[in-house]
């Protein structure tokens, strides 16, 4: 058991051992640590601060839990030339992350139809394991999408132009370059754009609760007893097959390196290197299917909510308040020791949390910070937070993605044996559509963490704020 150095209330060290590079940084309050302990986060955190490049500290957020090779919830940054990127800092879902929509509804507009509309939405929207949309798609068209992302999208008639300045990096990132993907990955893109998936993946209609910052969600559009829409998903078939790929490869290009790695899973290559360039050109094709995934499916959901309560696209007003991945690597700019540098930001299960007056904010919300979408576990809440400098200063502008799971899905499984889940949640006026035999018990809320408690965490830490509560009350899972 690693010893941990009380920081503060809210953040604890991992020493520097071994061959750590850098320490160890956890945010987390005190009842949470010993799980982290004995699942092997910790461990993991440690393992991350080894890798050669790594400048500062192997962070990971509240919500972290154990991955391949990375924590789920860690963050680390590593040189721009002398450092490493690696698909375990990534994960299998590349770019998978959370679209909030606002709309002019409240939820009194809703209640009435509020099984019809989870029912719609579930026979609207493709989900489940292997599901297929109803965007096909040419090889040819697919590397359109790859190299456009949501611009793609809404070329396409698939919602705003106004929807890429409220989505991280413009829905696209320019570097992908769909030559250096399989032919396999390629199949198994063509015919899932527009879907949801399956696990943890969901559509979720919520009503805005409680708003805790009234200027943030002014500007974000919110306000309470408001009918919200979420959206998570990621790459799908196509992004898990890149990971595969390149995974495979590097296990075996890194035995070629001077680097010894406390854990195979750490596979990676120097990101100057011909296969660290490679491999972020075909996450880039990952992170761009993405984004035009969840843009399709916010535009499929609109057209849902307007044929059922039979209004107009103005008495809706589904507005895209922000789409932001928690999966990616990406090159960024941060102050480090008081020197300016290029590192690439691995962020495997958090957030981006860039603050007010940071240049990669749209006009819109240049004055007040970037929002941050944080799902619970489809039976108690989500959270819409904010950026801070305190991010920008500490985790290079990064906080936590969700709730973070407790439980393995064959143990949530084995806990929900005899039980109705779906009837448990719609006692609390929560209404379920799930396409997977096992889904309702594998992402049963005790599955995860307390989100409350995580989102007060980051929250007292100061690297996000609170802006607002959502409560669900209809839930499409994969």
């Amino acid at each position: 058991m690693t010893e941990l150095k009380k920081i503060t209330k809210y953040k604890w060290e991992v020493p520097k051992t071994g061959n750590m590079r850098v320490p160890g940084i956890i945010y987390a309050d005190k009842s949470m640590l010993k799980g982290l302990q004995k699942e092997g986060a910790v461990k993991q955190v440690s393992n991350v601060a080894t890798l050669p490049g790594i400048v500062k500290a192997s962070f990971a957020m509240p919500d972290v839990h154990q991955g391949y090779g990375f924590p789920i919830g860690g963050v680390a940054a590593f040189d721009w030339e002398e450092g490493i990127v690696s698909p375990g800092g990534v994960g299998y879902d590349i770019s998978c992350g959370v679209r909030l929509a606002t709309t002019h509804l409240e939820e009194k507009d809703v209640t009435p139809k509020v099984r019809e509309l989870v029912t719609a939405l579930y026979q609207g929207i493709p989900c489940g394991v292997g599901s297929k949309g109803s965007v096909k798609l040419s090889i040819d068209e697919e590397k359109r999408v790859l190299r456009q992302g949501s611009e793609w999208a809404v070329k396409h008639g698939f919602g705003e132009n106004s929807d890429l300045r409220h989505t991280e990096e413009g829905g696209c990132l320019p570097h992908a370059d769909p030559d250096v993907v399989s032919e396999r990955a390629l199949k198994r893109g063509k015919k899932q754009l527009g879907t949801l998936g399956s696990g943890n993946h969901f559509l979720e209609v919520g009503v805005v609760e409680a708003i805790y910052d009234p200027e943030a969600a002014k500007a974000f559009g919110l306000f309470e007893n408001q009918i919200t829409l979420m959206i998570h998903s990621g790459s799908r078939g196509f992004g898990h097959q890149v990971c595969d790929d390149f995974l495979a490869f590097m296990i075996k290009h890194v035995k070629k390196l001077p680097i010894e790695l406390p854990d195979r899973q750490l596979a990676c290559a120097m990101i100057q290197s011909e296969e660290g360039k490679r491999y972020l050109r075909a996450m880039a094709c990952a992170a761009n299917y993405a984004w035009a995934n969840r843009q399709v499916m916010m535009h499929k959901c609109r057209e849902v909510f307007l044929h059922l309560l039979g209004i107009g696209p103005r008495d809706l007003g589904m507005t895209l308040l922000y789409d932001v991945c928690h999966n990616i690597a990406k090159k960024e700019e941060h102050i480090i020791d008081g020197e300016k540098r290029t590192v690439c930001v691995h962020r495997k299960g958090a957030t981006r949390a860039f603050p007010a007056g940071h240049g990669s904010l749209s006009d819109s919300y240049r004055n007040i910070g970037q929002p941050i979408i944080i799902p619970g576990d489809m039976g108690t809440a989500s959270y819409v937070l904010v950026g801070t400098q305190n991010a920008m200063e500490e985790t290079f502008g990064s906080t936590c993605h969700g709730a973070g799971r407790v439980l393995s899905r064959s143990a949530a499984k084995k806990k929900a044996k005899g039980r109705a889940i779906y009837r448990e949640l719609e006692a609390k006026g929560i209404f379920v559509k799930s396409r997977g035999r096992h889904t309702m018990a594998e992402e049963m809320p005790e599955a995860y963490k307390d989100v409350s408690q995580v989102v007060e965490v980051v929250h007292e830490a100061g690297i996000s704020k609170k802006v607002a509560k959502l409560r669900p009350i209809a839930v499409v899972k994969g």
